[in-house]
């Protein structure tokens, strides 16, 4: 397991010095008001949805920092508090995020639902992952015989599997939602040349949140398969 780990370590030095500099490009752009329209996250993200015709979405203030998201459950576009009444870019890029997902889940964009049909099994292959991982690290394979090392690598494998498609497919959902932001600030007037480069600009390091992951996990996933692949020769 020293390779899983050496994968695992690198891959959260690399997540963490993206976030860092996601955080760095948020600070420096929440300092950047957007100009003559002077709209707030919360303004830009009802006008956005209204330029759409997607009705039934409510736009709520949530706690944290970089905690936005989209909520298809209840239709919610959620934004943290710097986004919600902010009214810079990183805010305006942010809400106008946000607000490409729920445009997505209205015109039943085919990429989210794909994920949300995923979501279910992720979730059931989380705790089956669980269960294998304590499993193996207190030796009950071993000592007690309920489950072959084999066995339990097919189980990790297939676990790692679902968690690596539900990160590819994750990202050209995130990629269209940015899309679809980045397209209306500028069509709106939202954003001009300057300020709708360092929006882009935001979005891009946002993105690379995702691909770091969706790495990471084929990374793992290659790892198993390479380790139970060894066990057969």
């Amino acid at each position: 397991m020293t390779g899983y780990w050496v994968i695992f370590g690198a891959f959260m030095l690399l997540s963490m010095i993206i976030s860092g500099v996601l955080k760095s490009k948020f600070a420096k752009y929440s300092k950047i008001p957007l100009g003559y329209n002077n709209l707030s996250g919360k303004e830009i993200a009802e006008r956005m949805l209204r330029e759409h015709g997607v009705g039934g979405v409510q736009v709520v203030s949530v706690p944290g920092r970089l905690s936005d998201h989209y909520n298809p459950l209840n239709k919610t576009v959620n934004l943290s508090p710097e986004v919600y009444n902010g009214r810079s870019i990183a805010a305006a890029a942010v809400a106008a995020h946000e607000c490409g997902h729920a445009i997505q889940h209205a015109n039943q964009y085919a990429w989210l639902n794909f994920r949300s049909a995923l979501v279910p099994v992720q979730n059931i292959s989380a705790k089956v992952l669980n269960i294998i991982f304590i499993g193996m690290f207190l030796g009950v394979f071993a000592v007690k015989g309920l489950f072959s090392l084999d066995t339990a690598l097919m189980v990790i494998i297939a676990a790692y599997a679902v968690f690596t498609l539900i990160a590819f497919v994750t990202l050209p959902v995130e990629i269209n939602a940015s899309q679809r932001a980045l397209a209306w600030l500028e069509n709106a007037g939202v954003t001009n040349g300057q300020t709708h480069d360092k929006a882009k600009d935001a979005l891009r390091w946002a993105a690379y949140t995702y691909v770091v992951a969706a790495l990471s996990s084929l990374a793992s996933l290659l790892y198993f398969v390479a380790m139970l692949a060894g066990r057969r020769n």
